[in-house]
This record gives C-alpha cells, structure tokens and sequence, in this order.
C-alpha cells in the first residue's frame, strides 16, 4: 500500500542526466511546471496549460510528461514515447515546452522534480500548475505539503470537479494561502505557501473518457 507523507531530499540536480534535459531557462523568467501522465494529452490540457500561462504571464509552461504516475495503473499507461508525442501535439507556441524531465531526473515523486529544477535553474521563478481535478486528490500526493512549502501553485477550474476540489483536504488546510485570482501575474513571486484557483472556460475532455472511447 502506498501513503502520502513526507518526502526525503534527493540530490538529483548531481545526475549528469540532469544536465540534459531537452530545455534551458533563464535566470528571472516565471515558469509554470505542468505535470501529468497526458494518457492521452487531450485539450483540456492545453487548456490548463494556455490558462495559467495568460492569467500568470509565464514566459514558459513546461509539461512534465510522468514515465509512471504512482497514483495509477501501470497497465492502462501508454508507453511514455507515445505520451510525449501526444503532448507535443498540442503544446502549440515556443512558450510550450514538453519533457520527460523525471527520467532525466531520476526522480519519482513530484516534490524531486521540483527540487531538482529549482537546483539546476537557480533564479527561475517556478509555479506549480494541476487542474481542479488534480487539486481533489492532492493530498495522496507524496510530500504535497512540501510541494506547497517548495513553490507557489496555481489550479485551474474544471469542469464537474471544480466545487468539490475547493473543499478538499489541501484546499482547506491551506485556506489561508490561497490569493485572488487577480494576483495572478505576482504569484510566481510570492512566499510560499501561496495558492490561487483561476477560472476560465470549462473544457470537457478527459484522458479517462477518451480512454473508456478506445476500448468501446
């Protein structure tokens, strides 16, 4: 059985791997961190990702494509070559990026990949980005409270889940935090922990639908 709890530090920005990542930044840019299994990437996912580069003025969105969300099923996982592609798709614009950065990293829990960008780009203002959806389960993530304490996060409405995930377990324990959406363009800057949910125009798509369609 797999708990969330704590996460211990890993050196992983010392893996030479972690020098070849497929991207470069640049000290001062904000940079949102996108990450998911994209099993299919769909757009409801460029959504998220277009969403809070406009509403948080990032200079990057960086989709972290998971070789292997621990949350779910190993065998309803398409192989991560396929993933990628797929996210490549519809990450339109050179502010889009997609990497499979964990598998350079070597890391298996988000709180590592964030650790590991914020060593090898030091001065890069990063921010957490997840759906609504993501934000409901939060807490089953490893170390999440950590992830809070590591960088600010920003969620993005979806639909049907949206109600539900404000008043979830990491919303409320972290009530305090959370800023208006209007502080958005600021919110790389701030102190953590510091969260904001942002609204836009419900997408529909989902990978668990578009994969209940292939099978039918």
């Amino acid at each position: 059985m797999w708990f969330a709890g704590p996460a211990r530090r890993a050196p992983l920005a010392g893996r030479p791997q972690a020098l070849r990542l497929g991207f470069d930044l640049k000290r001062g840019m904000k940079v949102g961190l996108y990450g998911g299994s994209f099993n299919p990437a769909h757009d409801g996912h460029a959504h998220v990702a277009e969403t809070a580069r406009r509403k948080l003025g990032l200079d990057r969105v960086i989709w972290l494509v998971s070789p292997q969300n621990p949350l779910k099923s190993r065998h309803e996982t398409a192989d991560l070559e396929e993933r990628v592609a797929g996210a490549k798709a519809l990450a339109h614009g050179y502010a889009m990026v997609v990497a499979a950065v964990e598998t350079h990293l070597g890391s298996n829990y988000t709180i590592d990949t964030i650790r590991g960008l914020k060593a090898r780009f030091p001065g890069v203002k990063f921010v957490w980005i997840m759906g609504a959806d993501s934000l409901a389960s939060f807490h089953r993530w490893r170390g999440w409270t950590q992830i809070m304490h590591e960088v600010p996060v920003a969620v993005i409405s979806r639909p049907w889940i949206s109600l539900k995930s404000r008043f979830s377990p990491a919303a409320i324990r972290f009530a305090r935090f959370r800023r208006s959406p209007q502080s958005g363009p600021r919110l790389a800057y701030a102190k953590t922990p510091a969260w904001t949910f942002l609204f836009g125009r419900f997408n529909f798509q989902s990978s668990s639908a578009l994969r209940a369609r292939r099978k039918g």
